[in-house]
């Protein structure tokens, strides 16, 4: 036997069988070779995958798989410039698909796109998670139409696995025009800072057609993606921190729709007396929500989801007692917590995700409302504001809500509350559950009052200390069951943790249809 070389076609010769394992061994050594020169300092796709999934585990699939032949280009590479197989990672099943820059620069055609599909098809029927190391500059083009149709086949198994299986985008170098709509579907994607880009249309192309000038970075680099656009989930330091990021991810994380995420032994309760003292006594001053949320996770652990776009909300992953929970958080650090288009979309998505996938809900309320402006409304705000309301009402997992200080208007309603289906309402002493603000109330009730005054200042005074004393805590919405019950902060974790024991076995019956028409 004649094994043939990238250029070549495969020749058969009679041989025993010490001829055909040597034969064997060489078209795997041709096949594992490397197509070319690498980018300074990165790893090769292979290496990549021996560093994601456990030691030994990783099985590969579709090694012999060549490139279809294109035009007068002959070259026909083993394994088309993609490598897809199964491994473990802590001791986990997953499957993963690198795409390998050294071979037609990691662009997708025919055979890669076969190859891709068939590894999607496998996670589904196995029920385990996929994860995408993404390096490519988009769709061969010498193979003209049938990588576009590879693309738009991929497209359809991520929505087929969408909240069946995870998947996990990892970018690692370019990511450009079709290449990045796979990604986008995907539940999380991960970028390398300074390394990695994700654009539909590059710099050149831009500058030809429009005339502006940008660069990669500016364009679809991984800080943009991560601050800007919110085209990503996790900003990573290097390769090596990007795939401890999905190793972390995936600990909090079912296999899929039919499995409860893994259970860990319960962590240690942080000191919670301090929770007393983080509210400020002024109301229009801000703290920072996360000390709250460290003292009530297990050993103050977060896995932040969109940690640098839209700051003013919070989404993490974390543990109570040692089973995963989805938190969502207003965050009075920024824009006092305000419910704007962007906080809104990053909040509804991550809610979605942790409905699909079988998570509770931890919802920790300090909201004046969603953000008012000429700006938000012509972008849109009623709409998209909207899509955050439909997946908290859509959800159906245990829900457990604690509102720490504002809740007002719509954002009240939206935050987790009773009316939208949480389970189980908690406030702090601080909350504060009305319409609006006292400024705001008492500037809309009584302006004829304050404008006949003699002393309009006093009355003012008196007037906001009364609207205080009725709508400015958390007693009215407890008298009518809104609230379950109001608690010492210090008291939150045990009482989130009583709830969550209690909501394990929720059933939540939906009526039946082919899906909603959330307002995208």
């Amino acid at each position: 036997m004649t094994a043939s070389g990238p250029g070549e076609t495969a020749t058969h010769t009679p041989g025993g069988t010490a001829e055909r394992v040597a034969g064997l061994e060489h078209r795997r050594e041709r096949a594992v070779a490397a197509g070319g020169p690498r980018r300074r300092g990165e790893f090769s796709a292979r290496e990549r995958i021996d560093r994601l999934v456990d030691k030994g585990s990783f099985t590969e699939t579709g090694l012999f798989v060549r490139a279809r032949p294109a035009g007068h280009d002959a070259r026909r590479p083993y394994g088309d410039g993609v490598v897809t197989g199964y491994g473990t990672v802590d001791g986990r099943p997953v499957c993963v698909f690198a795409q390998d820059s050294t071979v037609f620069g990691g662009s997708m055609g025919e055979a890669f796109g076969e190859k891709t599909v068939a590894l999607m098809e496998l996670a589904l029927k196995t029920g385990c998670p996929v994860i995408g190391l993404n390096d490519s500059g988009g769709a061969r083009i010498q193979e003209g139409v049938a990588a576009l149709a590879l693309y738009a086949e991929l497209v359809r198994r991520n929505v087929k696995a969408s909240g069946v299986i995870p998947q996990i985008s990892v970018v690692l170098g370019p990511c450009a025009g079709g290449a990045a709509y796979s990604p986008a579907i995907t539940d999380f994607t991960v970028m390398v800072d300074r390394a990695s880009h994700m654009f539909v249309t590059g710099p050149d192309v831009i500058e030809t057609v429009t005339g502006e000038r940008t660069t990669a970075e500016e364009l679809g680099g991984a800080r943009t993606s991560n601050t800007v656009n919110g085209n990503a989930h996790f900003l990573a330091a290097d390769e090596e921190d990007a795939l401890d990021t999905v190793r972390d991810l995936l600990s909090y994380l079912p296999a899929n729709n039919l499995e409860r995420p893994p259970e860990y032994a319960p962590g240690s309760a942080p000191p919670g007396a301090g929770l007393d003292e983080v509210v400020p006594d002024r109301l229009g001053e801000a703290y920072d929500m996360r000390d709250i949320l460290h003292a009530v996770v297990d050993d103050g652990e977060l896995l932040p989801v969109q940690e640098l776009f839209a700051p003013n909300i919070i989404c993490a992953l974390a543990r109570i007692e040692g089973r995963s929970v989805g938190v969502v958080a207003n965050q009075p650090l920024h824009a006092a917590g305000v419910l704007d288009i962007d906080a809104s979309e990053k909040a509804a998505r991550f809610v979605r995700f942790c409905d699909a996938f079988g998570i509770p809900l931890l919802t920790f309320a300090d909201v004046p409302g969603y953000l008012s402006g000429v700006r938000q409304e012509q972008a849109g705000i009623i709409r998209r504001g909207a899509k955050l309301l439909y997946a908290y009402a859509e959800a159906t997992v245990p829900k457990v809500t604690v509102v720490v200080r504002k809740a007002y208007g719509g954002g009240y309603a939206v935050m987790g509350s009773k009316h939208l289906g949480a389970d189980v309402n908690l406030a702090w002493p601080t909350a504060r559950i009305a319409v609006m603000g006292a400024e705001g109330a008492v500037g809309v009730l009584h302006r004829r009052e304050l404008a006949a005054s003699d002393d309009p200042e006093a009355l003012r005074a008196r007037l906001l200390a009364a609207y205080e004393r009725t709508h400015g805590t958390p007693y009215l919405a407890a008298e009518r069951g809104y609230v379950d019950a109001v608690i010492a902060p210090r008291e939150t974790r045990e009482q989130v943790c009583r709830a969550l024991r209690a909501l394990r076995g929720k059933r939540a019956p939906m009526p039946e249809r082919r899906h909603g028409n959330i307002p995208l």
